[in-house]
């Protein structure tokens, strides 16, 4: 009796799961994406707070005053620390399938666009404990790119356990970044802006409201544990006189060419991804702890090195010293494939950078602004070209520092240091490097993208086998189906218009109540074209590149096979998707 109870219950339960599974196929499925993006950020910044703390908490009771003061540590441990840590990754990572080394931003952007933002539960348990890692032994990497793919993998794994169509997978992906990076660093608005700028790639009112829930609640999240204050404690400072504009100028310039020799050594760096991953992270870890020898400012996320640039208690030398160190020791270790983040590096990078033409600039005009403002506008400035993020770099400086007078400065200064990279040196962001994100960029590919294939196909048909007995036509026409679909066990299934059954019938005059005549539908006169057969929770671009693959005119959905039903749930042709777009 009880278990007839449940019955009606749980069939309700799976319709409705059902309903809401078919709503998120189409692009305006508002409603149910801003349901998940609420789930998705609080899940995400779950996880993030958690992968924080796993470094945070050991690291704060490890070093003598706080989770960044490496530079307390006794000589020899700046070099043991790192090496240890390499080590320990190495053996890690020799031990596990070459496919789950895979981490950071880039692996997220990689599987948006070529699986349809399904990401692996391995690749993010390796950023997990990968991160940790080599966040806890000193590497020189930052925190907010494991912090991402977490979000990322997180938000997507959800995604894929409720089984959920492809194109809200995508939406499901971004609001995890954006969580994330709320999360991470309380800075919720950079982490809508980082998710739809690098992630999504667009701008949709669709997608940009559950990425904007999502990112609430993980900075909400944040805020508990981790309280209000922002980032850097700085005091409030401003731009001295229009007259520093054209040095501004040439700030961004310096910047940009900064960015891209950090890219340059990057994209030299991958070539020996085909090493041994063992002798990779010792390399790593033995070029840090050597560095870290004399210069221990660059081991770990590095914001306490950040704040005395922002507050100019640090000199040219030393400032030009850790640039140089960091962007070599960083973008080498990123390379070689040790699994942390570059944006914190980048923070520091930009940070001493701009502090140093402070400084630089203020011998010769005594009215110039302090150094600690031009640390700021390197911070915004070196992020964005390295990144290729302008908009999120310089929303994320203003997050970090709380100063809403840096705006108009580091616009230019960003841009410029932007035009530096792409123009000058034709270096494209760092995430983008090895990857063809063309197609993925492209509106088409967007706008396919966005829904998926149960919300575009048609089910008017009938079905039957090869040979049609005439007894069987009528029934076969009668309710005008939009097709016939030819499908006989174990072969390829085939469309035909039923205009060409109908001509062929009225060609032959045959009484249609002869028992003992048939009709073989691969040979009547007509256009015939094979079906594909294609998941019911895919996109319509990865429809469009079904029939592109195959050379083919039209897919079909496919379903549970039972006696007497078909396969087919529905039919997609090309002139459909090509209706759809245009």
């Amino acid at each position: 009796m009880e278990q007839e109870q449940k019955t009606p219950r749980t069939s309700w339960v799976k319709t409705q799961a059902n309903v809401f599974r078919a709503r998120l196929a189409h692009a305006d499925a508002l409603p149910q994406l801003a349901i998940l993006g609420c789930i998705s950020g609080f899940l995400t910044a779950l996880i993030a707070i958690i992968f924080r703390l796993s470094f945070e908490i050991p690291l704060g009771f490890f070093l003598p005053e706080g989770s960044e003061s490496f530079e307390q540590l006794p000589a020899h441990l700046h070099f043991l620390l790192p090496v240890i840590g390499a080590i320990v990754l190495g053996l890690i990572m020799h031990f596990t399938k070459p496919e789950h080394h895979s981490v950071s931003v880039g692996h997220v952007l990689e599987r948006m666009q070529h699986h349809q933002a399904q990401l692996p539960a391995a690749n993010g348990f390796m950023q997990f404990i990968g991160g940790a890692i080599a966040l806890l032994s000193g590497h020189s990497v930052g925190r907010e790119g494991p912090a991402v793919h977490l979000g990322a993998a997180s938000s997507s794994l959800l995604g894929q356990q409720l089984k959920l169509p492809n194109n809200s997978l995508r939406t499901l992906t971004a609001c995890g970044v954006a969580a994330a990076i709320g999360a991470s660093f309380n800075t919720p608005l950079a982490g809508v802006i980082f998710a739809m700028e690098v992630v999504l790639m667009e701008y949709t009112i669709t997608g940009f409201i559950p990425v904007i829930l999502a990112a609430v609640t993980g900075g909400v999240m944040s805020r508990i544990v981790f309280g209000n204050e922002p980032a850097f404690a700085i005091p409030i400072i401003e731009l001295g006189s229009l007259w520093e504009l054209p040095y501004l100028v040439l700030c961004g310039l310096v910047i940009g060419l900064a960015a891209s020799a950090m890219l340059l050594l990057f994209r030299f760096t991958k070539k020996f991804n085909e090493h041994p991953v063992f002798l990779r992270m010792l390399f790593a870890g033995v070029l840090c702890g050597l560095v870290a020898l004399v210069l221990p400012q660059i081991q770990g996320v590095g914001y306490d090195t950040v704040e005395q640039a922002l507050l100019g208690e640090m000199g040219v030398t030393l400032l030009i010293m850790i640039v140089i160190a960091k962007i070599i020791v960083t973008t080498v270790s990123i390379g070689l494939g040790v699994p942390g983040g570059i944006i914190g590096p980048n923070f520091v990078i930009g940070a001493c950078l701009g502090g140093c033409l402070g400084i630089i600039g203020g011998i010769f005009n005594p009215d110039h602004s302090s150094s600690g403002f031009y640390a700021i506008l390197g911070m915004g400035a070196m992020m964005g070209a390295v990144l290729n993020t302008p908009l999120a770099a310089l929303i994320a400086v203003l997050e970090l520092t709380f100063n809403p007078n840096i705006l108009l400065p580091s616009m230019l200064v960003i841009v410029i240091a932007n035009i530096t990279c792409r123009m000058l040196t034709k270096q494209s962001g760092i995430f983008a490097m090895d990857r063809d994100l063309t197609s993925y960029s492209s509106p088409v590919f967007q706008m396919l993208s966005r829904s998926g294939v149960t919300s575009l196909m048609k089910n008017n048909f009938n079905h039957h086998s090869r040979y049609l007995p005439l007894k069987m036509v009528e029934s076969l026409l009668e309710n005008k189906p939009d097709w016939i679909v030819i499908e006989d066990p174990g072969e390829s299934k085939f469309i035909l218009k039923p205009a060409d059954l109908a001509l062929h019938l009225e060609q032959l005059k045959l009484d249609l109540t002869e028992e003992d005549h048939t009709i073989d539908l691969h040979e009547i006169p007509g256009e015939r074209w094979r079906l594909f057969p294609i998941h019911s929770r895919a996109t319509l671009q990865e429809a469009q590149l079904t029939l592109r693959q195959n050379n083919g005119h039209a897919i079909f959905i496919s379903q549970p096979a039972a006696p007497l039903m078909t396969e087919v749930a529905g039919i997609i042709t090309q002139q459909d998707i090509d209706n759809f777009y245009q």
